[in-house]
């Protein structure tokens, strides 16, 4: 067995049996942490298949914020883990038929498995070539399709502005800063000056 089959029969047991306990882990908090695991070794395989800024985007987006992100949540939040598992029980049913369903699906997939010719050979290392997976992707990227590269961008902008301003509600009872009040004020009305004697209050 080669370097390259080693590290990839042990990225893909990881993934399996780290997907395996995200849903088996009473914990939510384990669950994410198996969950982060998870996409680690996912990582690595894209890193095997050659596709290293796949495999840093993995890491950097799903592993750096928003498991992170689930893990605080989760950390946070007050939950009611009886409550969760009398739901669980609820479903339980529901739950076990759509994996049996799953299960089935995926034995018809494994009886019907072939080997081609010449597979082997296509599952060796990638052979490295004279410029980087992650600058060709660059180069093709900000010179090629820049433009387009651009635009995506400017749609995702006002996506983001526009689901602001959809979910933005003005509560009245709260009292906010009005800055263009505060710089119009006159100074001779903003303060008012009391001649209080002596021994007299105000």
């Amino acid at each position: 067995m080669t370097v390259f089959s080693f590290a990839f029969y042990m990225f893909a047991v990881i993934t399996v049996a780290s997907g395996l306990m995200v849903t088996l882990s009473r914990n939510p908090v384990h669950s994410v942490l198996w969950l982060i695991l998870a996409f680690l070794s996912t990582s690595g395989l894209f890193v095997l298949l050659g596709a290293e800024f796949v495999a840093m985007l993995l890491v950097i987006v799903y592993v750096g914020a928003v498991a992170v992100l689930f893990l605080f949540v989760v950390m946070m939040l007050d939950i009611d883990f009886a409550a969760l598992k009398g739901e669980l029980a609820r479903y339980m049913p529901l739950g076990l038929l759509i994996g049996v369903v799953l299960l089935m699906q995926v034995a018809i997939g494994v009886g019907v498995w072939t080997v081609a010719d010449g597979s082997e050979g296509l599952r060796q290392a990638v052979a490295p070539t004279e410029i980087e997976n992650t600058r060709a992707l660059g180069m093709l990227l900000y010179d090629r399709y820049f433009l387009l590269f651009q635009l995506a961008g400017l749609i995702l902008l006002v996506a983001m502005i526009g689901a602001i301003l959809l979910t933005l509600r003005h509560r009245k009872d709260v009292k906010r800063q009005n800055v263009l009040q505060q710089m119009w004020r006159d100074p001779a009305k903003a303060m008012e000056l009391k001649d209080v004697k002596p021994g007299q209050g105000l």
